[in-house]
């Protein structure tokens, strides 16, 4: 057992050192990858059979968005960041356009017209508009830091961006979105130096918009009084929640074992997208919920290790990136596991890399890739900077 010190230490828990690319970055998210295969696999076989008559028709369709991102994800990891700061404006107003199109031609699921009917795939134009909008707030703290920094205006026009997006969000609607960007926003202006007034208004600002948001609409707030107490209405407005806790009180330590849910049959409503993490937590029980946390923890954490250590390179705009992308795959994390747990109010968003759906797949495996590019560059330059010193 000689040789299990040296493999822990250098291989699992140090950063890949030796190597051109992050074999950890890589290899964590292949993972939750994998792991979101298997659970989709066991958690739509009724819904497929419901549906289309096909146990594996959700888990076809999976491996296939898979299969996309592996192919997106190696072409992204080619393109120079200085690319990504060249074009980051272009980006935002195309996702803009989108956003616009889809509140025109967008198909409607659930009473949300949130997609885009592109053949066989559907795109949802929320998840495109969270990368731009953190590709183009990276390049603006690059370009505008001292006026972020010392003037209200410069803190107030990525917000006026931001609320551009988030209006277009609500029309679809698509309240857990705006939460996302919100916070990431913030996350991203905090990071750049903004004083800490800005941040105390903003987040009184914020607080009241979302009062009125859900005191405004019945469906928002039948959700907010379901989350208080689910099991006041278990077969109406609490009915989810409630499906979901009995699924995490049947895992127990262990769980039930792959594939021998019984919430999943019909019971728990989502249980593939949005839910998929209760079904994890009834087969696999506490352990298995707690690897899948360490595992997207250890994802937010390189990509927030990566931002820290391109910042000291001096390469802003590469490590406001980073660091938006791990405040934004963490927030979107701990929504997602607080929703099926009943820690938060429901909200519409998938479990990173994990849940079933394309569009989600399909940038946060963009994202990730851009980590990989960000880490491959700050790699490549100081090898070439030792070699130059040596030499």
């Amino acid at each position: 057992m000689k040789w299990w010190p040296k493999f822990g230490s250098n291989w699992l828990l140090r950063p890949s050192s030796g190597l051109i690319y992050d074999r950890q970055l890589a290899i964590l998210s292949l993972a939750l990858m994998a792991i979101g295969l298997v659970m989709v696999a066991s958690a739509s076989i009724s819904e497929g059979i419901h549906l289309e008559n096909d146990p594996f028709f959700f888990v076809k369709r999976h491996s296939l968005f898979l299969f996309i991102c592996l192919i997106l994800s190696a072409f992204v990891v080619q393109v120079p960041m200085v690319r990504w700061q060249q074009f980051n404006t272009a980006f935002l107003l195309l996702s803009i356009l989108l956003l616009i199109v889809v509140l025109i031609v967008g198909r409607e699921i659930n009473g949300s017209q949130r997609w885009l009917p592109l053949g066989p795939l559907n795109i949802q134009p929320a998840e495109v508009a969270k990368l731009a909008l953190f590709t183009f707030l990276a390049g603006y703290l690059v370009r505008r830091q001292d006026e972020v920094r010392g003037r209200w205006r410069g803190f107030v026009k990525p917000l006026v961006v931001m609320g551009i997006i988030s209006i277009l969000l609500l029309l679809q609607p698509d309240l857990g979105s705006v939460v996302v960007l919100f916070v990431t926003t913030i996350g991203m202006l905090f990071l750049a130096g903004a004083r800490l007034s800005q941040f105390v208004s903003l987040l009184i600002l914020g607080a009241g918009l979302v009062v009125l948001l859900v005191g405004g609409s019945t469906y928002r707030m039948r959700r907010i009084t379901s989350f208080m107490n689910p099991w006041e209405d278990p077969f109406g407005s609490g009915y989810q929640l409630t499906q979901s806790l009995m699924a995490f009180g049947r895992g127990g330590w262990f769980g039930e074992g792959l594939g021998n849910s019984i919430q999943k049959l019909e019971y728990l409503p989502e249980a593939h997208t949005d839910f998929v993490f209760a079904i994890l937590g009834e087969e696999l029980g506490f352990s298995g919920v707690f690897i899948v946390l360490l595992l997207q923890a250890w994802l937010a954490f390189k990509a927030l290790q990566i931002g820290q250590k391109v910042l000291l390179g001096a390469r802003q705009y590469e490590g406001y990136l980073a660091m938006g992308i791990g405040i934004w795959f963490s927030f979107q994390t701990v929504v997602n596991v607080g929703a099926t747990s009943g820690l938060l109010p429901t909200k519409g968003l998938t479990l990173p890399l994990v849940s079933y759906g394309g569009s989600s797949l399909l940038v946060m495996s963009t994202a990730v890739a851009i980590l990989l590019r960000i880490d491959f560059e700050w790699r490549r330059d100081n090898i070439q900077a030792r070699q130059r010193e040596v030499l």
